[in-house]
């Protein structure tokens, strides 16, 4: 069954449901909130602010709803949503694959005991660094983004050794929450275009190197992508594809990744994609395309990372300055764009809550800021919070498991916040907070 939204007793000014929210959240008589049975005041006392807070509970329930929609596929975790040795052990527990984007990210993932049959290697650019890594580490596919790293990674195979790929194309599906992430159009830096034959050149170039296996196709559409029927749309394109290089070639390709992208709510009442309702549209239509092209069906991938990581993850920030300025009122909090840089690149809106106290004091719409020395550093607009609310208060922001630290900066030598994942009452430690010291180490110049 699809995950239930999650059920808060009402609060005044919210409605009686909050999906934003972890499904382990609950109020507590003092009014604040708990996640995973550990009230969040108390995380904000005890690791400080700012800090994001991980439901590991709901992290693999999560990956365990695209396992049970998809049984038959292989899903895959995108990890530059979040990665840490955690996740990934239980990424790997919940018997999903992971997708990595760099020879940072497959290290750590070799370091954690991933199995690398089981890791993808992404990217526009990659380096040479980042293949040779994934040669040595004997990643599962490495997905091909143009013609010149089709040489490029042939070359670097050892002799005897054959790497599987996939080649990356573009169906001309545009879908995606901003212009920033569309990536299934033409135009924009990823992939290769089936329109104009840049797919199908690509293919014949990877079938002419006996060092490369080439396992299928690939495709991303882009990201925060609500409905089913882009996914749809790519599937019949892809497969019209399938059937020319069968008809060119004389081969078909056991594999079609889709990619993810799959949205997730940020507010209360947001759209968000249904695994269970992808997996019936989007089977369907590829065994309907498949059986009408007379193709075998290829496995289907996956990759869901703002899914899995996004609501399970909760930002805390301690409020350090309240002021009003003309019609507007500003509540200047101890984080901003170097933990969050969302709001700045995306105009992304969030959910934000007074945590910690109770106020009977009514709402009033207030502007949430940042500490750093810019006028975009906002992150969120006209919110509702207690008209009382003062400096040392603690706001938790929900829906920011994923692209909130993996994308962290240290603006203004601001240190990046630690993670704490909490269950069944307990919370530890994942990453500690950069400090001051970890700054000064990198400086080494005089």
């Amino acid at each position: 069954m699809p995950l239930a939204p999650v059920a808060l007793p009402p609060l005044p000014g919210e409605p009686s449901s909050a999906p934003v929210w972890p499904a382990s959240t609950r109020t507590l008589p003092s009014g604040d909130l708990a996640v995973g049975g550990v009230a969040l005041g108390e995380l904000a006392d005890r690791f400080g602010t700012p800090s994001y807070v991980l439901d590991e509970d709901e992290v693999r329930a999560r990956a365990r709803a695209w396992r049970t929609a998809l049984p038959d596929a292989d899903v895959a975790y995108a990890g530059k949503a979040f990665l840490s040795r955690a996740m990934i052990r239980w990424i790997e527990e919940e018997g999903l694959s992971l997708d990595v984007c760099s020879a940072g990210e497959l290290e750590l993932a070799a370091h954690a005991g991933f199995p690398a049959e089981r890791i993808v290697l992404h990217g526009n650019a990659k380096s040479p660094e980042d293949l040779r890594t994934a040669l040595r580490l004997g990643v599962g596919r490495i997905v091909l983004d143009s013609t010149g790293e089709i040489a490029r990674l042939a070359a670097l195979v050892p002799p005897g050794a054959r790497q599987r790929v996939l080649v990356r194309v573009v169906p001309g599906v545009e879908a995606g929450a901003h212009a920033a992430v569309r990536t299934g159009v033409e135009g924009q830096k990823f992939g290769l275009p089936i329109a104009g034959g840049e797919a199908e050149d690509a293919v014949a170039r990877v079938l002419g190197q006996p060092r490369l296996e080439l396992m299928g196709l690939h495709c991303h559409l882009g990201s925060q992508i609500a409905s089913v029927e882009p996914y749809v749309t790519a599937v019949r394109r892809l497969v019209s594809l399938l059937g020319r290089l069968r008809d060119v070639h004389g081969v078909t390709f056991p594999e079609l990744g889709l990619g993810g992208g799959f949205a997730i709510a940020y507010r209360d009442g947001d759209a968000a994609l249904d695994p269970y309702a992808y997996a019936d549209r989007v089977s369907s239509e590829l065994s309907l395309r498949c059986a009408h092209a007379d193709l075998p069906v290829p496995r289907l991938a996956v990759e869901p990372g703002r899914w899995i990581a996004g609501p399970s993850g909760v930002a805390l920030y301690r409020v350090l300055a309240v002021k009003s300025t003309g019609s507007r009122v500003f509540v200047a909090v101890d984080g901003g764009m170097s933990d969050n840089p969302r709001p700045a690149l995306y105009g992304v809106r969030y959910t934000v809550r007074l945590v910690g106290r109770a106020s009977a004091v009514p709402e009033r719409r207030v502007t949430v800021v940042g500490r750093h020395c810019e006028a975009g550093d906002v992150l969120a607009e006209d919110v509702p919070l207690p008209g009382d609310i003062r400096p040392g208060d603690v706001l938790a922001v929900p829906a920011s498991g994923a692209y909130h630290l993996s994308m962290a900066s240290a603006y203004n030598l601001v240190g990046r916040p630690p993670v704490t994942a909490v269950t069944s009452g307990r919370a530890r430690l994942l990453i500690r907070r950069e400090t001051l010291a970890d700054l000064r180490s990198r400086d080494v110049g005089e």
